[in-house]
Formats: C-alpha cells, sequence, structure tokens
C-alpha cells in the first residue's frame, strides 16, 4: 500500500511539474493570440466588377450586418487590390472572428440568417452559380492574430 501511495505522489507531482513549466513558458512568450481573419481572395471576371461589388453592397453586406449584430462575427470589410497577373486577386474579403473557438458550429449559429437572406438550399446555390460569372473564388485561408505584449 505504501508504494503505491509513494507511486501515485510521485506521478502526481510529475504531473504537476509539467504543467507548471507549460505555464512558465506560455508566460514567456511575448504575443498573446488575437483575433482570427477568414481571407477570401476573389478575382473579378472582366467587366463585372461593379456588378459584383452591387451584390456586396446588397445581399451580401445584409448578411455580414445580421451576422455581426448576433455576435457570430466582430466584423467584415472588402478590399480592393491591384493584381499582378490574370491569377491573382483583385478583391479581398475579410471576416474577423473573436478566436478559433467562434468557428465551431458556425453552420448552425448562421443557417437561419443565410435562409432568411439568400433563400432555402436550392435557391441559394443557383445563386451562387450565377455568381460565378461575376467572379471567380481563387482561395481562402484563415489568419490569426498575434498581439505583442
Amino acid at each position: 500500500m505504501k508504494f503505491k501511495t509513494r507511486a501515485l505522489g510521485a506521478l502526481a507531482g510529475l504531473f504537476l511539474s509539467f504543467f507548471a513549466i507549460g505555464t512558465a513558458l506560455a508566460a514567456d512568450r511575448t504575443y498573446t493570440e488575437g483575433a482570427v481573419l477568414q481571407v477570401s481572395s476573389i478575382r473579378t471576371q472582366d467587366g463585372m466588377f461593379d456588378a459584383y461589388m452591387a451584390w456586396l453592397d446588397g445581399p451580401y453586406k445584409q448578411f455580414m450586418e445580421e451576422q455581426k449584430s448576433a455576435g457570430v462575427i466582430l466584423d467584415y470589410n472588402v478590399y480592393a487590390a491591384s493584381p499582378r497577373g490574370p491569377g491573382d486577386p483583385d478583391l479581398y474579403l475579410v471576416t474577423v472572428y473573436k478566436n478559433m473557438a467562434a468557428l465551431d458550429n458556425l453552420n448552425e449559429k448562421s443557417d437561419a440568417t443565410a435562409e432568411k437572406i439568400f433563400g432555402n438550399e436550392q435557391k441559394a446555390s443557383a445563386d451562387t452559380v450565377a455568381r460565378g460569372k461575376l467572379r471567380t473564388v481563387l482561395g481562402s485561408e484563415l489568419i490569426r492574430e498575434l498581439k505583442l505584449k
């Protein structure tokens, strides 16, 4: 019995040591983790920039404003870029989330708003196909802000 008690005590001590070291290492970091940005790279089709911007100013903006009001996102922005070649974006759509956990169950948090603004899944899919005539989505990435202490 004494052996088991000593072994458990030693194991608990080892665990606490690793925990303390991990906490100390984390405290030594020169930054804290901040917001998470989803950045979508968009290339508008020739002659369709204004038409795509009109869509962004309509249903897209309405959806994002409702998501912001509901606390699902912190903010969103649209940025213009000067493409260097035909495969480069001319727009970036940026959505700001509080942290990575904000992405958990994101569809559940936004499906009702999406259906209200974009219609049922079949209509939303048809509209997505139609938007393909205005733009090409080149890709999307998640970027995490690191706040320097």
